[in-house]
């Protein structure tokens, strides 16, 4: 029995009948990602027949939701304590002598294209690209570890790209170059469910090792190795790792890439990884992510927290969603239970403040699922009066991930109030019920559907 990573969940999944299995051929440029696509990256799938390659492909892994919750054995309700709990009380992860990661340690002669199958996604990407990657760098002066998911260019043989978007990676490369030092760094593919959720907690703002955040979402200790050929440490069961460094003099161009939103990404000079060792298991898995559902739907997840933490001293929340139709940043749904008129405005306030990704936020009241598309459009079609309703912030800060923005560089912020009236006026918004609809046992009247 696995004990952490990728092999652990995906026997989980196997045995809940989660995962569809394709043995047909399938090319990894362009058909791959069209099947992934076509289940809108809500469904594993494994690939075990990649045109040109003896490796299986894993990918919509990480995009539905339910299935997230599963294997973190929380539920939906709990969710967003649980995310706070593990930022406010973190864990020390374990360091061991050896690992299955250290199967096979790879120094010479290396060439990624040739033993992997990594995709090319869509027809103007500039490359293939490694779209599953999570990066840990470590911090030459204070010795904290850093993990991100970054989208890789493949370069060659043994050189890649990496977008460098955060602030903080872009700080450590000029203060490195600066220097003329280089960064180690690894790229580590074939994790599970709690290791992507942990990458997505922001290092700046909470200022915690990702792999202890880790250790507290897992309720036990992540397991590590340490590199080969860089002083990191890497899951002692995950299936690939690539170590090298970022060189503080190499910039190469990446892009164009197909990514959030369904739009290509910009042109620009980043900088370069060298691989120096490759290490992974025998008979790997490479873990592929479909740009750019699954990373963002984590992500979104914990954006959630961040919404719920912001507009929770306004009124009484009943939940969040931060949308997948949305990018998982741009859209924003918030459900309270509203005692008062001006909690609705208020919300609206803290919530397109709480991030400048935020482009567009919701207010519902308690009675409508905030899940459901048709649920949230019904009430914005009954329950809204433009000239009262409706709050827009002209020129805002926003995200480059926006096409519109990046025309002047700034956004408009929307906000609209979808809540029913106070008092005897709120009575003409109440919904139609079926008493007892709720409990209703369907299976009971269709055994087989």
């Amino acid at each position: 029995m696995e004990r952490q990573m990728l092999r652990a969940v995906m026997e989980k999944l196997m045995e809940a009948d989660r995962i569809l299995v394709c043995d047909k051929s399938v090319d990894p440029k362009f058909e791959l990602g069209a099947v992934l696509k076509y289940f809108k990256n809500k469904k594993p799938v494994l690939f075990n027949n990649v045109k040109g390659s003896n490796v299986p492909v894993i990918g919509g892994m990480f995009g539905d939701r339910e299935i997230f919750y599963r294997m973190l054995k929380i539920s939906h309700e709990e969710r967003i304590f649980k995310f706070m709990d593990a930022v406010a009380n973190p864990k020390p992860a374990k360091l061991l002598d050896k690992g299955p990661i250290k199967e096979n340690i790879i120094t010479r002669n290396i060439d990624i294209t040739r033993m992997f199958p990594i995709p090319t996604f869509h027809e103007k990407d500039s490359s293939s690209f490694i779209t599953a990657g999570i990066v840990v760098i470590k911090d030459p002066e204070t010795g904290k570890r850093y993990t991100a998911v970054r989208r890789l260019q493949v370069n060659g043989r043994d050189r890649l790209n990496i977008l460098v978007a955060s602030p903080m990676l872009k700080n450590q490369i000029e203060r490195l170059r600066e220097r003329k030092k280089d960064l180690e760094v690894a790229v580590i593919l074939g994790y599970d469910y709690r290791f992507l959720l942990a990458s997505q907690f922001s290092s700046e703002l909470y200022g915690v090792d990702k792999y202890e955040i880790d250790s507290a979402l897992r309720g036990e200790p992540l397991e590590l190795v340490k590199c080969q050929s860089v002083d990191l440490e890497v899951p002692a069961y995950a299936e690939i790792v690539m170590e090298g460094v970022i060189p503080y003099n190499k910039l190469k161009t990446e892009g164009p890439f197909g990514e959030l939103m369904g739009y290509y990404g910009g042109v620009a000079d980043h900088p370069t990884i060298e691989i120096k060792t490759v290490m992974h298991r025998k008979d790997p898995i490479l873990q592929v992510s479909f740009p750019c559902r699954e990373e963002h739907l984590s992500n979104g997840l914990v954006r959630e927290m961040e919404l719920y933490m912001h507009v929770n001293k306004f009124a009484e929340i009943k939940d969040v969603n931060v949308t997948i139709g949305g990018g998982c940043r741009f859209h924003g749904i918030v459900s309270i239970n509203k005692k008062l008129e001006g909690e609705p405005k208020s919300v609206l306030i803290g919530a397109l403040g709480s991030s400048k990704d935020i482009k567009h936020v919701i207010v519902v009241d308690k009675d409508v699922d905030i899940f459901d598309g048709d649920d949230v459009e019904g009430v914005l079609a009954t329950r809204v009066q433009g000239s009262k309703d409706i709050v827009i912030v002209p020129s805002a800060l926003g995200s480059g991930l926006d096409p519109s923005h990046n025309i002047q560089e700034v956004t408009d912020k929307i906000g609209i109030d979808a809540t029913k009236p106070i008092g005897e006026e709120g009575v003409k918004f109440e919904k139609a019920r079926i008493p007892g609809y709720e409990n209703i046992d369907i299976e009971k009247y269709f055994p087989n559907f």
